[in-house]
């Protein structure tokens, strides 16, 4: 979760470009990926990858990013549905998330993390 954007003006969730405080982050974040990944005696037949988020510096939106990013693992409401041949969809398995970088604001950190708690 990253503050790519400052807090927009009322009505309008994120403002401006942070280039210090959120894309200098997240390009860092980026490449210690990338040398992880690069380098085979770090983490042997293993690929770390990434979903960045931008909180745009406010609580409820990093709230609902995260919300919406849990949606995306859970199965379709209404079950799993049919093809129109009657057969069961094939569908992708869900990604393996194995933890969240929280926020840079700890108000935004703790919110975030205790819907995904919900979620285990």
């Amino acid at each position: 979760l990253f503050p790519v954007h400052a807090r927009g003006p009322a009505g309008v969730p994120c403002g401006a470009v942070k280039k210090e405080k959120g894309i200098h982050r997240l390009e860092a974040m980026l490449y210690a990926l990338d040398r992880v990944n690069g380098d085979p005696r770090v983490l042997p037949n293993l690929t770390l990858g990434a979903r960045i988020l931008d909180t745009c510096s406010r609580d409820t939106y990093a709230l609902e990013q995260a919300l919406s990013f849990v949606r995306s693992l859970l199965p379709p409401e209404g079950g799993e549905g049919r093809c129109p041949d009657g057969s069961a969809p094939r569908r992708p398995p869900p990604e393996r998330l194995v933890g969240v970088i929280g926020a840079s604001a700890s108000s935004v950190s703790i919110m975030v993390a205790n819907v995904l708690r919900l979620f285990a």
